[in-house]
C-alpha cells in the first residue's frame, strides 16, 4: 500500500496484440513492455483503436490474436481478474457522469459500491461507523489523488456535473476510479477539449499517480517524451483496414471469464449497452 491510499502497480506487456471487428482491425501488432509503477500512453489520432486497446488491457474487451499479462494475469484467459484490479476514467459510454447529479452525489453513490460490491467479506463485516469512516478516509484521499478540490467549486460538493469545468470533470471521474484502490488505472481522451496548460496539468497529475505506485494507462494523440509509449498506428506493410470510432464496433466485456469467448464487437449491442 502506498501513501495517500494508492497500491502497488503492475507490470504489463503485450505481443503482438491485436483486435479484429466487423469493420476490420481496431488494433493490431501491439507489443509492450511496462513495469509497475509506469506512465504508459496509448498514442494515436482518434479512430486509430486507441480506447479498444486501452479497454483489452484493462481487461474490458477481448482481444482477438496475440498475447498479453497484466501483473502476472494472463489476457484473454483471465479477463475478470484484470478487472478487479484495473479501473478506468472518462471512458465515454462506459464512465460517462450524470449531468444533472453532483459532484457528491457521484462520490457518495461510488463509496457505497465500493463497500457492497468491491470490499472484502472482512471489512463489510466491520461495524457501520467504522466502515463509515472508512469510506470518507477513501473519497478525501481519492480526492486529493485526482486534484479536485471540492472548495474550489461553485458550489462545493453540491456542484452538478454540468456546471463543472472540462478539467474538473475529468479529475471528478479520475477520482471515482481511484476509490477502488487500482493497481492499474486506465483513462481515455486526456487531451480532449483541454488547453496547452490544462493538458500539462493532467500529464504532471498522472505523473504523481505512477509515482506514487499506480500504473497508468493513458490514451492520447502524441506522448510526452518520459512515457513508456505504444502507437495504435500500423506497421508499414500491416493489414491495417477498418479503422473506425475507438468505442463504436466494440463492447466492453463485463461478464464472467465463461462468457469471453462470445462476440463483443457489435456495434447495435454496444448500443443497447449504451442505453441501459
Amino acid at each position: 500500500m502506498q501513501a495517500g491510499g494508492l497500491v502497488d502497480g503492475v507490470d504489463v506487456t503485450a505481443e503482438d496484440l491485436g483486435l479484429k471487428g466487423p469493420r476490420g482491425w481496431a488494433f493490431r501488432g501491439v507489443t509492450l513492455d511496462a513495469e509497475p509503477g509506469s506512465l504508459i500512453a496509448i498514442e494515436g489520432p482518434s479512430g486509430s483503436g486507441r480506447t479498444c486497446l486501452l479497454l483489452a488491457l484493462t481487461g474490458r474487451m477481448k482481444p482477438t490474436e496475440g498475447v498479453a499479462a497484466v501483473g502476472g494475469l494472463k489476457l484473454p484467459r483471465h479477463m475478470a481478474a484484470v478487472r478487479r484490479s484495473a479501473a478506468v476514467a472518462n471512458v465515454p459510454g462506459v464512465t460517462d457522469l450524470e449531468p444533472a447529479l453532483t459532484v457528491g452525489e457521484h462520490l457518495r453513490e461510488a463509496a457505497l459500491l465500493q463497500r457492497r460490491f468491491g470490499d472484502t467479506l472482512r471489512e463489510a463485516l466491520r461495524p457501520r461507523p467504522h466502515r463509515a469512516l472508512e469510506a470518507r478516509l477513501r473519497v478525501d484521499a481519492a480526492l486529493a489523488a485526482a486534484g479536485l478540490d471540492l472548495e474550489t467549486l461553485p458550489k462545493g460538493s453540491r456542484t452538478a456535473v454540468r456546471d463543472l469545468e472540462r478539467l474538473q470533470e475529468l479529475r471528478l471521474s479520475l477520482a471515482l476510479a481511484l476509490l477502488g484502490r487500482p493497481r492499474l488505472l486506465g483513462v481515455d481522451d486526456v487531451d480532449t477539449k483541454l488547453s496547452e496548460s490544462e493538458r500539462a496539468e493532467v500529464w504532471k497529475l498522472l505523473r504523481s499517480l505512477a509515482r506514487a505506485g499506480t500504473t497508468v494507462l493513458a490514451v492520447c494523440r502524441t506522448a510526452p517524451t518520459d512515457c513508456v509509449s505504444v502507437s495504435t498506428l500500423p506497421a508499414a506493410g500491416q493489414d491495417g483496414d477498418g479503422g473506425s470510432d475507438d468505442d463504436e464496433n466494440h463492447e466492453p466485456n463485463d461478464e464472467n471469464d465463461e462468457n469471453d469467448d462470445e462476440s463483443k464487437e457489435d456495434a447495435d449491442a454496444l448500443a443497447e449497452a449504451r442505453r441501459a
